[in-house]
Parts: C-alpha cells; structure tokens; sequence
C-alpha cells in the first residue's frame, strides 16, 4: 500500500492521539488497534501528502521509542 493510501486508512480509520514536534516538523500520532503510526506530512498540513510514515506494535514499544527520542533531544 502506498504512503497516500495508508495516511487515508488511518485518517478514516485510526484514532489521531496527538501532535509532537521534531526538528521544527509536526508529527501526527494515531492509533489503530496495537498499531501506533507517526505521519509527518508535507508542509506539517494533514490535508497534504504524507512525506514519510513510522510504525510501531504496542504500546511499549511505543514508549520506549519516544523516551529515546526523548533522550536524544539532550
């Protein structure tokens, strides 16, 4: 599936559980089912095409990778 496709699914689909920042882009997170997916769009705008999309299972590992991102800040 490409990344249009799958952004739509999880527009429709998905539940979006917020917003995070990362080098001056926003991050769009959703949920679907155990499946949690990062979406950086074009021009940080939802209503563009995704540029780049990150998945990740279950909700540890979900937190283990934001407290790395975390980490890496400092």
């Amino acid at each position: 599936m490409s990344l249009q496709k799958q952004a739509r699914y999880l527009k429709k689909k998905g539940i979006m559980l917020g917003t995070r920042l990362k080098e001056g882009r926003k991050i769009y997170i959703y949920m679907l089912g155990d499946l949690f997916v990062e979406i950086v769009y074009r021009n940080d705008n939802v209503d563009e095409e995704a540029e780049q999309i990150n998945i990740l299972r279950g909700l540890e590992n979900l937190n283990d990778y934001l407290e790395k991102e975390f980490k890496a800040t400092f």
